[in-house]
């Protein structure tokens, strides 16, 4: 179809009598996963067990609670193998309402923690503490694909276009409320990926983008930490023991890496020269410690996760758009993640706090990440004719 991309010039190891199979085939797909998130399980123990040792923790501690958060995230992706995909649409409105009331509990309540000055984390009573933003982005992506597909909604005349921009502003609002401005940007980014290719109208999209100069300047300016952010990315030199440490002592620990690294495990930026590094900022221990060659081959897996992806969903627009769309979003929302954790870590964006995916200590992303992954697994084995 016009003004979509073809993705099948990507089908680099497809043997020559099935194009199906290959870089589309599921089980290419699952291997990726497992190797994802196995290494991004060792690599989150390297990186944290300092951490805990430090507060008198098992040094197993947070590597434990990543492995029960992995643990559930694969038995509800193996659910999603066996879940008919009609039952997504099912799933819509209660997602919605589930995130919308998660994400005032957050807000306005005192089951709402606040880390870093940031006010993301829900802890109920009974239940392991998580991010209701990370819920919102499968719930919007869900509501979106289907809002954007269905053609009885195109029967709802001005309102067609008036509901999906509601209920993206009003949820990038609140996950904006609890200062969460990367997770807000990210949100964003996957709303506006689903709206050009779901063949939103145009000008629609950029009234929604016009609305959005605001409060885009506000994330920028609206604060002076934020200010002085920017301004010692622009000019390092600035604040080289200050803002810019953090920066400065992962560009260096990147450095050390050279080659082959200097072994797992035996990375010594860990030890209290590098904040967050088992959360946000991993990716500069990975590389300390495997170097190069581990960060290029770990990119690598990365990169065959987009083209099986994107692959994926530009084979089943044809067939089923609800499906696409959502394969689409998944593999936008991984991805997106991906370019700007690293571009940050590198010094190629200012500071700010979003994990690296299947890498980074945070059950709720690791959870969605992986619950995600079962759902397009499922979408790809519809692409190549339900095998798996």
């Amino acid at each position: 179809m016009a003004g979509r991309i073809d993705l099948s010039q990507f089908d680099i190891v497809s043997g020559p009598g099935d194009r199906h199979e290959g870089v589309l085939s599921p089980f290419t797909f699952i291997l990726l996963v497992i190797l994802l998130t196995s290494i991004g399980l060792v690599c989150m123990y390297s990186a944290s067990f300092p951490e805990a040792v430090d507060h008198g923790l098992p040094h197993y501690y947070f590597f434990a609670k990543q492995i029960f958060f992995a643990l559930a995230g694969l038995v509800c992706a193996i659910a999603m193998n066996f879940l008919p995909t009609k039952y997504y649409r099912y799933a819509i409105i209660p997602m919605l309402v589930f995130s919308l009331v998660t994400m005032l509990l957050t807000s306005f309540t005192p089951f709402g923690v606040t880390v870093f000055g940031a006010r993301r984390w829900l802890d109920l009573p009974l239940l392991p503490s998580f991010q209701p933003s990370e819920i919102v982005k499968i719930s919007v992506m869900l509501f979106l694909s289907y809002w954007l597909t269905e053609p009885r909604c195109r029967k709802y005349l001005g309102w067609y276009y008036v509901i999906p921009i509601a209920v993206i502003v009003v949820f990038s609002g609140l996950i904006l409320f609890q200062r969460a401005y990367t997770t807000t940007i990210l949100f964003l980014i996957l709303s506006a990926s689903l709206l050009i290719v779901g063949r939103f109208a145009i000008r629609w999209i950029i009234v929604f983008g016009a609305f959005m100069v605001v409060p885009a300047v506000y994330l920028l300016l609206g604060e002076g930490y934020r200010i002085r952010r920017i301004a010692s990315f622009i000019m390092p030199e600035l604040d080289p023991q200050g803002l810019n440490w953090q920066i400065n002592m992962s560009l260096s620990a990147i450095r050390e890496g050279a080659l082959s690294g200097k072994g797992l495990g035996n990375g010594t930026y860990k030890y209290g020269l590098l904040p967050e590094v088992q959360n946000d900022f991993i990716f500069a221990n990975i590389a300390e410690e495997v170097g190069f060659i581990g960060v290029a081959t770990i990119f690598i897996f990365f990169i065959l996760f987009a083209i099986i992806g994107y692959r994926s969903a530009s084979r089943m627009w044809a067939r089923n758009q609800f499906l696409s769309l959502i394969a689409t979003g998944i593999t936008t929302m991984i991805v997106a993640q991906v370019i700007v954790n690293v571009a940050v870590v590198t010094g190629m964006m200012p500071p700010t706090g979003i994990p690296l995916p299947f890498f980074s200590q945070g059950g709720t992303n690791l959870f969605v990440i992986l619950v995600e992954s079962g759902v397009l697994y499922r979408i790809i084995k519809e692409s190549v004719g339900g095998r798996g």
